[in-house]
């Protein structure tokens, strides 16, 4: 009854994974390396749920 209240965790994901993506970007500009690494690796591990997601929910 309430379903559109309800928020999309795929939604949340992405917008999460864009803001990584986007300090990643500003990281590797700045010249930190380092941090540029690590960023990007949580990208990735928000990717990796993502694409989890979005096999379980076609499944």
């Amino acid at each position: 009854m309430f379903s559109i209240f309800k928020s999309d965790p795929l939604k949340k994901l992405n917008k999460r994974y864009e803001a990584k993506l986007e300090q990643a970007m500003h990281a590797q500009r700045n010249g930190d390396i380092k941090g540029y690494a690590m960023i990007t690796a949580e990208a990735e591990e928000i990717a990796s749920q993502i694409k989890a997601l979005e096999t379980s929910n076609n499944s």
